[in-house]
């Protein structure tokens, strides 16, 4: 593949809802440009985009793949995404390298949640954007249908570039509004162009008159000449449908069906059109750089020996066997063979230029997000990518024991890769814990653990880390007499204990209040420990008990037997005879939860909170048909909340939470965890 210029290139992320068709339409534009020989086709599993085992097993893209198209003498980087909202952390990589995106919707379904949500993300880059309309051959289809509702629901800028010829199983080609030219694809990739057919002649015209009165608004001298009847050239409207797709100011809207290769050389064609190339949408903060080579890491990619870091140069040329310099780690990084991914395949190359995407293999110390440059003196890294943060955890056991340790290796390399993935390691529990964006990321996530590494990992719900308390006063005493042959064991003291305030500063206090050395200073440390250990292995349910003021009051001692361990065995179990006289009770994490979602589906949200045994403290309007939602719940009704929000709000909804404070179970639910604990030790409920 010859080298081009930032002039010569366009950067084009493609997203969607899921199953629009993004990875058919890359396909049928290798083919079409003559990449490959035959188009392949995601459901018969010869697409030559998707390649990892995981996609091919689902039938779906699950990692961003930038695909270099060749198409009139330029270059388009077409780079596919997931449409499965539990990859939106691929979307947000191609988003930050892409200069502007093709949102890819279906006739049949029009205006999905997958579609508003892209449309949001593209939204928050500012990028330049057409809409391509897939799926016109299917049935029970229409065009007009598809761009009105785009039209409500974005506004008046979504414009038609193109109308079909045909409908349905009779879609057969485009007429472009600009030129007022027909094309028809039939036999492959082979395109024609046609007279436009008499039946469409009023649809043309209408839907082109559309297209200038909005074009024309951004220009006062072509304006005035549409309102005086003047007929603008297909030069001007060409010009200004440009300009105004460029600065955001039009959405155009262009036709095809991927799977029959309909539409889709027209509207590569108007990629290159319409869309602004690498050099007019560089950042001003990379212009200053000058020739100096900068590059961007959007994606670390496993590869059958290692990573491939995939990256986009902003400026200067990155040349193979260069060193370059980590901005973040301040490491140098020898550059290898470069290469020009392309799906399945990848190509050798010695340079790649800035504008252009590319990847290299084995870089050491550079990661997803990093900025590499060509001069230890420049220090300011390029943009980050702006991940969400994972919403769904759970804890993942090795079901082999010789697995324990390569486990860690094996999700630190995944997480690596990822960044919507986190692991942590809870001390309390001694879980390993993984959080995603929902349960089908880590159940893909776990099955690329098993084919990669080996490892087997079993997924359980994380342990709640409920805790005791108790609700009164209460006093007892504890003794531990032993006689053995030689010194015996004995120990004796009287303890009160009383409830300190649930959320407060502290947690455990403990009291000396021994009068007269009935018991002596040097076991009174024995008597603290004594009581800590029991407070750690908790009374009724197995949790720790906290918020307890524990006084040690009395006892009594033998100068020969006693000791420090025959005290703490003598506060062990009087803490045992006391815990219960002070009416125990258990204790649970309640979290602050931020929902924010469409008014509309404010009150099925609010009312399944309600059945979670949630507080809702207020609401908030945030525009934009958006309503924040502020409630307390108890983190054992959250474990699953990433798909029932998902469910609720059909994937509209987003959530945080964090740890608010301990909050009383229900009685109900304190009689399960007490049986369980009790069965879990081989005791009768």
């Amino acid at each position: 593949m010859k080298v081009y210029t930032a002039e010569q290139i366009r950067n084009v992320a493609l997203i969607s809802h899921v199953g629009a068709g993004k990875t058919s339409l890359v396909d049928a534009a290798l083919y079409d440009s003559g990449a490959v020989t035959r188009q392949g086709k995601v459901d018969e599993r010869t697409s030559a985009v998707d390649s990892d085992p995981e996609e091919l097993k689902r039938g779906m893209s699950l990692h961003a793949k930038p695909v270099p198209v060749e198409w009139r003498g330029q270059k388009l980087n077409l780079i596919d995404t997931p449409g499965y909202p539990d990859f939106v952390g691929e979307v947000k990589a191609a988003l930050r390298v892409a200069d502007a995106a093709l949102i890819v919707t279906t006739a049949e379904k029009g205006v999905e949640v997958g579609t508003e949500l892209t449309w949001q993300y593209a939204d928050e880059r500012r990028l330049p954007r057409m809409v391509l309309v897939n799926k016109l051959d299917r049935e029970n289809t229409s065009f007009e249908q598809t761009l009105e509702a785009l039209r409500a629901r974005f506004g008046l800028k979504v414009v038609p570039l193109q109308i079909p010829i045909g409908s349905q199983s009779n879609f057969k080609g485009v007429v472009d509004l600009v030129s007022r030219r027909g094309f028809t694809f039939e036999g492959g990739n082979k395109v024609q162009e046609v007279t436009i057919p008499p039946d469409l002649q009023d649809q043309v015209t209408a839907f082109r008159e559309q297209l200038i009165e909005s074009a024309v608004e951004n220009d006062e001298a072509l304006m005035d000449k549409f309102l005086e009847g003047e007929e603008l050239s297909e030069e001007e409207l060409r010009t200004l449908v440009r300009q105004g797709t460029v600065s955001g100011e039009l959405v155009p809207v262009v036709c095809a069906s991927a799977l029959r290769n309909i539409g889709v050389q027209t509207a590569l064609d108007a990629l290159l059109d319409y869309l602004p190339s690498a050099a007019e949408a560089l950042p001003e903060e990379v212009r200053a750089l000058g020739e100096t080579p900068a590059l961007f890491i959007f994606k670390t990619a496993a590869a059958q020996v290692g990573t491939i870091s995939l990256f986009r140069v902003y400026s200067g040329t990155l040349k193979a066997d260069s060193h370059v310099f980590n901005v973040q780690t301040h490491a140098e990084e020898r550059i290898g063979q470069l290469i020009i991914p392309r799906g399945k395949a990848q190509e050798s190359t010695t340079e790649i230029a800035a504008g252009d995407i590319g990847g290299v293999a084995k870089l050491t110390n550079t990661h997803t997000g990093d900025t590499l440059v060509g001069s230890k003196e420049i220090t300011t890294a390029l943009e980050p990518i702006q991940f969400p943060e994972p919403c769904f955890t759970v804890a993942v056991f090795p079901k082999s024991k010789a697995d324990l340790d390569k486990m860690s290796n094996a999700l630190t390399r995944l997480v690596e890769e990822d960044h919507t993935l986190r692991v942590t390691r809870d001390p309390e529990t001694g879980e390993t814990r993984i959080s995603g964006m929902g349960e089908t990321h880590i159940q893909v996530a776990v099955d690329m653990i098993k084919r990669r590494f080996g490892i087997d990992l079993e997924v359980r719900d994380i342990h709640i880390a409920y805790r005791e308390t108790i609700r009164r006063k209460a006093r007892a005493n504890g003794r531990h007499k032993r006689q053995t042959g030689g010194h015996g064991q004995f120990g004796d003291v009287w303890l009160e204990i009383e409830p300190l305030p649930i959320g407060g500063p502290d947690t455990f206090i403990f009291e000396d209040r021994i009068v007269g050395g009935v018991v002596p200073s040097q076991f009174i440390p024995g008597v603290e420990k004594g009581v800590r250990e029991s407070l750690k292995r908790g009374f009724i349910s197995g949790n720790p008990m906290v918020y307890v003021k524990v006084a040690l009051v009395d006892g009594k001692y033998h100068p020969v037997d006693s000791s420090a361990q025959s005290f703490e065995i003598a506060a062990s179990i009087c803490m045992q005879e006391a815990v219960p006289q002070a009416s125990p009770t258990i204790l649970e994490p309640v979290m602050n939860v931020t929902v924010i979602v469409p008014e509309l589906m404010m009150g099925d949200v609010m009312s399944d909170i309600n059945t979670k045994r949630g507080r809702v403290l207020g609401m908030e309007r945030l525009g934009n048909g958006m309503q924040k939602i502020i409630a307390q719940v108890p983190q054992a009704e959250m474990l699953h909340y990433a798909t029932d929000l998902r469910s609720l709000t059909q994937g509209r909804g987003t959530f945080t939470m964090e740890f608010y404070q301990y909050e009383e179970v229900p009685p109900q639910i304190q009689q399960e965890l007490i049986a369980r604990y009790k069965k879990e030790k081989g005791e009768s409920a």
